[in-house]
């Protein structure tokens, strides 16, 4: 058993069917994820879920980021976290020419501008209206249309929090990877195990669920001792948000990709650690391991090259 109730699988789990890893999702090897393209907020002057956030996070050799995608009154698709903006308004109560007044990025502009080979995870935010509207005019399955016709020319995974959505997008594009997100401090146990009985193929896990109960820290030997059964109900494991410090540990540990907050700061972390994460970030990192025009030394707010700080307790989200 380890420290947070996770048990030693069996060899032959009683009763088990085997299944093959998902192994179409990220690729040949793990993936680290900018949240929101550079990361959550403001970083490097680039807001969160703007082309620049985004346009800046490939330059900087990320294969992959994650967007969060909502929609309007007119059933225009836009990239945007928050339900509501700041004055109150909410993105699916106005169009999308009021949308586009006030910044926000339509998701058909995102993906005209950000270069195919750049993986893109899109979180798929459903609106409490959605609730009153025809399957057939969810964000869900207005999604649908889009992301179909989107992967045959780049990598893709849909995410949500929201299971009926998922079942939306699986019925109407089938060969799309989808995957089933969980919240701050969700039970481990009952996220592996409803992952493996839903139709989907990524648990995404937050990083507060692999907490100990007692202290609050983040052990990455949690991160292996779940694995065996993740990836023996043929899932694949991504962990969102961990310390920036936190998640090459978790790469190692064996976790399939890792969503990360502080792009720039996570790659230097990254290349401090060396050669197993190299894969995660493509033509972020050199043949060195050092991240493509970021200077070496230790990473910043750690200790010596290689040797990062362990696992604080995780921050309540931003999902």
């Amino acid at each position: 058993m380890t420290p947070i109730g996770v048990p030693r699988p069996r060899s032959e789990p009683v009763g088990a069917v085997p299944r093959p890893p998902a192994a179409r999702v990220f690729g040949g090897g793990p993936a680290l994820i900018g949240h929101r393209g550079l990361g959550c907020g403001v970083v490097r002057g680039h807001p969160e879920n703007t082309l620049g956030s985004f346009t800046a996070a490939a330059a900087l050799g990320m294969t992959w980021v994650e967007a969060d995608v909502r929609r309007t009154a007119d059933d225009v698709l836009v990239v945007a976290h928050d339900e509501a903006y700041p004055d109150g308004t909410r993105v699916a109560d106005i169009g999308a020419a009021e949308a586009d007044r006030r910044g926000t990025l339509r998701l058909h502009t995102l993906l005209e501008r950000l270069p195919p080979e750049v993986g893109l995870d899109v979180d798929l935010k459903s609106a409490i209206d959605d609730s009153l509207r025809s399957p057939a005019r969810t964000t869900a399955a207005l999604l649908a249309l889009v992301v179909a016709a989107e992967a045959r020319r780049r990598q893709l995974l849909v995410t949500s929090f929201d299971p009926a959505a998922l079942g939306t997008l699986r019925a109407q594009a089938p060969s799309l990877p989808l995957g089933w997100l969980t919240w701050h401090r969700f039970p481990l146990d009952a996220a592996v195990a409803a992952c493996a009985h839903m139709d989907v193929d990524v648990l995404g896990l937050h990083v507060g669920s692999l907490a100990d109960r007692g202290t609050g820290t983040v052990d990455p030997i949690t991160v292996a001792d779940t694995l065996p059964f993740v990836h023996g109900a043929g899932r694949r494991l991504m962990v969102w948000c961990p310390d920036v410090h936190l998640a090459g540990a978790l790469l190692e540990a064996g976790a399939d990709a890792v969503v990360v907050d502080g792009v720039p700061a996570a790659l230097e972390s990254l290349r401090a650690r060396g050669a197993r994460v190299r894969s995660a970030v493509g033509g972020g990192l050199g043949g060195d391991g050092a991240p493509s025009g970021v200077p070496g030394g230790a990473p910043p707010g750690g200790g010596p090259a290689g040797t990062p700080p362990t696992g604080a307790p995780p921050a309540p989200p931003s999902t």
